[in-house]
């Protein structure tokens, strides 16, 4: 019996699954009076991404659901050899988690045409029953996290105990850096490559989900010769 532990992925959705980072490209988009400070106060840590989220959202009247959520559909690309990359994880047998700090409305439709269980997709929520988008938090931060982060990234790791499981982390920025601190492996691309650098953490960049799989099977490869 092959005593490894058993690998566990887990994936960054906006800006790795994506081409893009929805809710930036959201903002920027509909250009809602007032998200402008609030985005500077997020990316400057003076506010957590859970306030800030929480903030710019409610400036969308909840009556754009149907614009909204039209525009991140036809833009959002999805990273070459995603599909390819669940059909082999399919064939090993390793789970496949989504941690998203995106919000249901647009990851759950997105990621409809790949079949991934849907409590495997950890994400944020929204209600359109009040005036303005109100962003709702199924994922918070567990007593090991005070950061408010909103959907809790290493929340969601520390159910697979480090004892038991492999943990592998694919992401591309600076919410995925705390996951990336206690993952066994890290698959990097874009500023979380530049931290993972800067601090010394071990990782492997990445451009496609086909580079993630060639990287797979060759330590396969080599954990079938020793």
């Amino acid at each position: 019996m092959n005593s490894r532990k058993q690998p566990v992925i887990f994936c960054d959705f906006d800006g790795t699954i994506t081409l893009s980072d929805n809710i930036v490209a959201i903002m920027k988009h509909f250009k809602p009076e007032g998200y402008e400070p609030i985005m500077e106060q997020i990316l400057s840590h003076d506010i957590s991404i859970r306030e800030g989220v929480g903030r710019m959202f409610a400036l969308l009247p909840s009556s754009m659901k149907r614009e909204v959520t039209d525009f991140v559909l036809g833009q959002a690309g999805i990273r070459e050899g995603f599909a390819e990359f669940l059909s082999y994880l399919r064939e090993r047998g390793i789970p496949f988690y989504v941690t998203s700090g995106g919000i249901d409305f647009f990851v759950l439709p997105l990621l409809a045409p790949f079949d991934i269980p849907k409590e495997h997709i950890y994400c944020n929520g929204a209600d359109f029953s009040t005036e303005g988008i109100e962003i709702t938090w199924p994922n918070p931060c567990d007593e090991h996290c005070d950061n408010d982060c909103g959907m809790c990234k290493t929340t969601v790791m520390r159910r697979f105990p480090a004892s038991q499981y492999e943990r592998i982390l694919i992401g591309d920025s600076l919410t995925d850096f705390e996951g990336a601190k206690l993952a066994d492996r890290v698959y990097s691309r874009a500023r979380l490559t530049e931290k993972c650098q800067e601090l010394g953490v071990n990782h492997t960049p990445f451009e496609t989900f086909h580079d993630i799989r060639q990287d797979l099977i060759q330590r396969e490869g080599d954990i079938i010769r020793k």
